[in-house]
């Protein structure tokens, strides 16, 4: 039986030794495609290939292409698990021709691949056309020696592929595998289609036709072969199984759920097993491609993946975080064929273990809402649509959950309403969603490289350069000349400009030039930018004279600027080892942006870093600058360079050539201290540093913190300012500066121990009201309560003066507000014997809304919430008794 691994390899072996360049997989974030949420299909990585935007670098490609569906127009997440071939994450196996083979060698190609090489039964093959396309219909004649009826002419979309309402479109042939009469279902074409018995398992696509307007207007010059067969669905055909989720992949991954959970994927129990094992695989290598779980795009998805999962992993009756077990098993089958899976496997068990830890107290929540929503429903009510969205788009809880939870309560869910619900969030989706971020006009951009070839970027070497003006932008279109006053982006032959990437900032500076009748000109570069890799454009302020397609400029980089720039990067990347050195290999780049001001780093972690941890980063980093050692710069084949040991960034595509930038040695031990692929520029030696100081820590999502440091003159001045500082509190207190640490220390103790007695004073005259110093309850509606507006009192201090109060009341409840700096905290306590009588949270409710609250939060026995006014005090105690009178 051939291994999932195998079927892999030998599909691109098998175009390779046909002439194809086998194309490693693109990263799930669209790199050039801002209309894509992910990666989902295997042609998007050749997109601007086929629609002639740019120039494929060879005529025949194959690849085994990351595909996630799981969010936007092509989603597949609520089938999954319940399906025999849904999948969120697939891999997509294809063969490509841009203008080179066209129908009879794909076809041909495709018949001997699955007859041949992976030894198929013709007899349980077919074949669709479309429904005019009788060259296809001819060639598989020819090809396969089929009989009329085994090459089905399919009218309509389903045998006829376009990229859009414009753009490239032509027919498809798909390949089809009968799985037997035991299965329901017909032939493809017939009324019984849609059963399970007959399966595609690749797809031709021809495209030999350009559409504008969603009409037909011309055959393009260069055909091509775009092709796709799904990975999961061939390997069921040749391991003999008829759901995916039993191929050996899935088989190992669901064992692995299975001892995890200590029970079987059998019967109602089986969906949840296939959903875990098929969003695990989701969820790592979205995360080893750079997504990270958030509320919004691509992370909103992510973690929508990530909870469905953790949620049937709770249902099977896991107590303790499931998934981030699971991922050595995933690395096991997968890792070779990904290596970034290896590379981020850290990284995607801390990020599933933290977001499960989340999730289940987002669970429990979801619960408490459930709990509210059917409180006082009878037997046979409805919860409405609009609680079911929210428990579905808040908590992760499925229609289908929240359909269990309320059938077992003896409740029905409004499900129209919930419907409603989804498809107003749908077209709120739409206006927000922005895809990428990428500008709206890369396609216009990649053809202006293509047309001018790559920028010669000559500023490894020097600040100062002479280039041609090859384009000018002004205001989104091409212009010829821009006079004084204008800015514009502008396009030259070579630059030593920097432009923007690998997080470090494009370079600022000036150009100069002498036109042809003497005159002169000046313009202020502001920023550059890369399009397509490597076409630099330049964005510029013309501040005299007029600027002309062809002039022959100066260009000159500002030197300091560039100076600390490449101080601040290089020290970016020595941060980076620092902090994997300190906090452990999960640490990865999740973004940096570094100028000629300031470092800004962002890194996968879940904890605040300590003070003692921030001090031994900043030690190791200082202590490689003053090895003083010259940086080393190689240019290598990014997999040789990551194979050598070079670190790359998740998520990142490279070149076929990279830089691999080479830093310090490593502080114990033997070898290096940093290597990392990175294209920037970078110091000539470590001590051109001069010294590294980190200013600020903090959190920016979940499990992402960011550094910002200075180095240099910058980092020199932050202490010095921070020296004075020190010196002037210490002239303050009149001691030495080494002795204002004791002595803040000492007035610190000294502020606590005077508020805890001011406290306790408060707490006893609060006490202090009512015969023999005992509040005196009030009677309402057979129940005691002790009710106290206390002026001067915060909610902290409510909960003492409010459990002694409960202690004298013996039976009833207490219900404090305490007005403090005009705003009102206010604390309901009863006592046990008044369960189920009194809910002190509704109590406490009642008052936080009579003086213009939100709500209040609880227990039955003890509540708390706060308002904005305290001048409505009494209006809170009244809304407290009218309660309790019913």
């Amino acid at each position: 039986m051939a291994s999932l691994n195998q079927i892999r390899s030998t599909f691109l072996d098998f175009f390779a030794a046909d002439g194809h360049e086998k194309v490693q997989s693109a990263p799930l974030v669209p790199q050039n495609d801002p209309t894509l949420l992910f990666v989902n299909a295997g042609m998007v990585p050749f997109k601007d290939y086929f629609t002639g935007a740019a120039t494929p670098p060879y005529r025949r490609a194959a690849s085994s292409q990351k595909c996630v569906r799981a969010g936007g127009k092509h989603n597949d997440l609520d089938n999954v698990g319940y399906t025999a071939r849904h999948h969120t994450f697939f891999e997509m196996l294809g063969n490509f021709s841009f203008g080179d083979y066209f129908k009879e060698h794909a076809i041909e190609r495709a018949w001997a691949l699955v007859t041949k090489e992976f030894g198929l039964d013709p007899d349980r093959l077919m074949v669709t056309v479309y429904i005019d396309d009788d060259e296809a219909f001819d060639i598989w004649k020819k090809v396969a020696g089929f009989p009329d009826h085994k090459i089905v002419r399919i009218a309509g979309s389903d045998n006829f592929w376009a990229m859009g309402d414009s753009g490239p479109c032509g027919p498809c042939t798909e390949i089809f595998w009968d799985h037997g009469e035991h299965i329901p279902g017909g032939p493809p074409g017939s009324p019984n289609e849609d059963g399970d018995r007959f399966v595609e398992i690749w797809n031709n696509v021809f495209m030999q036709f350009e559409k504008e307007n969603d009409e037909i207007v011309r055959s393009l010059p260069r055909p091509s072969v775009d092709t796709g067969m799904g990975l999961e669905r061939i390997a069921a055909v040749l391991q003999g199984v008829h759901s995916n989720y039993d191929v050996d992949l899935f088989k190992a991954l669901i064992a692995a759920s299975e001892d995890a959970t200590s029970t079987k994927a059998e019967g109602d129990r089986a969906p949840s097993h296939r959903v875990i094992a098929d969003h695990l695989r989701s969820s790592s290598f979205l995360i080893a491609d750079g997504v990270t779980p958030s509320n919004e795009g691509r992370g909103y998805v992510l973690r929508r993946i990530m909870r469905r999962a953790m949620r049937h992993a709770h249902l099977l009756g896991a107590s303790d975080p499931l998934m981030h077990r699971l991922v050595p098993a995933l690395v096991t089958e997968m890792g070779e064929a990904y290596p970034e899976l290896k590379r981020a496997q850290a990284f995607i068990e801390d990020t599933l273990k933290q977001e499960e830890i989340r999730f289940r107290t987002t669970l429990g929540r979801g619960m408490g809402l459930l709990e509210d929503a059917t409180r006082d429903l009878p037997q046979g009510g409805i919860i409405t649509g609009q609680t079911a969205f929210t428990l579905y788009d808040t908590y992760g809880f499925p229609l289908d959950l929240t359909q269990d939870e309320a059938r077992r309560r003896g409740f029905n869910v409004d499900v129209d309403g919930f419907e409603t619900a989804m498809a107003e969030q749908r077209e709120r989706g739409k206006a927000n969603w922005k895809g990428s971020g990428q500008s709206a006009n890369a396609g216009e951009w990649l053809a202006l490289r293509d047309r001018l070839g790559p920028t010669v970027f000559t500023g490894y070497e020097a600040v100062d350069d002479t280039g041609e003006v090859l384009a000018l932008i002004h205001e989104g279109h091409a212009v010829d000349r821009v006079e004084t006053g204008h800015t514009a982006e502008v396009v030259f032959d070579r630059t030593p400009f920097y432009g923007e990437g690998g997080g470090q900032a494009g370079d600022r500076g000036e150009i100069e030039w002498t036109d042809a009748s003497g005159q002169t000109g000046a313009a202020t570069v502001l920023d550059v930018q890369k399009h397509g890799g490597d076409l630099f454009a330049h964005r510029l302020e013309v501040t005299s004279g007029v600027l002309e397609i062809g002039a022959r400029v100066g260009l000159h980089v500002d030197p300091q600027a560039r100076l600390t720039t490449r101080a601040n990067h290089s020290a970016t990347h020595l941060l980076h080892a620092a902090l994997r050195n300190v906090l452990g290999a999960h640490v990865a780049q999740k973004g940096q942006m570094v100028d000629a001001e300031r470092i800004r780093f962002d890194f996968s972690h879940n904890a605040p870093l300590t003070d003692d941890e921030i001090a031994a980063i900043e030690d190791e980093v200082n202590a490689i600058v003053r090895q003083n050692l010259p940086a080393e710069t190689k240019l290598m084949a990014p997999q040789a360079a990551i194979e050598a040991g070079a670190m790359a960034l998740f998520g990142e595509k490279y070149g076929d050539e990279v830089r691999v930038l080479t830093l310090g040695k490593a502080l114990a031990g033997e070898g290096d201290y940093s290597v990392e692929l990175c294209g920037g520029t970078h110091v000539g030696r470590t001590g051109d540093i001069a010294l590294f100081r980190i200013v600020s820590e903090s959190g920016i999502a979940a499990g992402v913190r960011r550094i910002e440091a200075l180095t240099g003159e910058a980092a020199r001045q932050h202490l010095l300012a921070q020296a004075n500082v020190a010196r002037r509190l210490a002239q303050g207190f009149k001691v030495q500066p080494g002795d204002v640490p004791a002595r803040v220390e000492a007035l610190t103790g000294s502020v606590k121990a005077l508020e805890k007695q001011v406290a306790e004073l408060k707490k006893q005259l609060a006490l202090g009201g009512g015969a023999g110093g005992v509040a005196a309850p009030e009677d309402i509606g057979g129940v005691k309560l002790i009710a106290r507006v206390l002026d001067g009192v915060g909610g902290k201090e409510l909960r003492g003066v409010a459990e002694d109060f409960r202690k004298q009341v013996g039976s009833g409840v207490v219900a404090l507000i305490g007005v403090a700096e005009g705003k009102a905290a206010v604390t309901v306590a009863a006592t046990s014997d008044m369960a189920g009588k009194v809910n002190a949270a509704d109590l406490a409710k009642a008052a936080v809304l009579a003086m213009g609250g939100q709500g209040a939060g609880g227990k039955p026995d003890f509540a708390q919430g706060g308002a904005p006014d305290g001048s409505k005090a009494e209006a809170g105690l009244a809304a407290v008794r009218a309660a309790l009178a019913g």
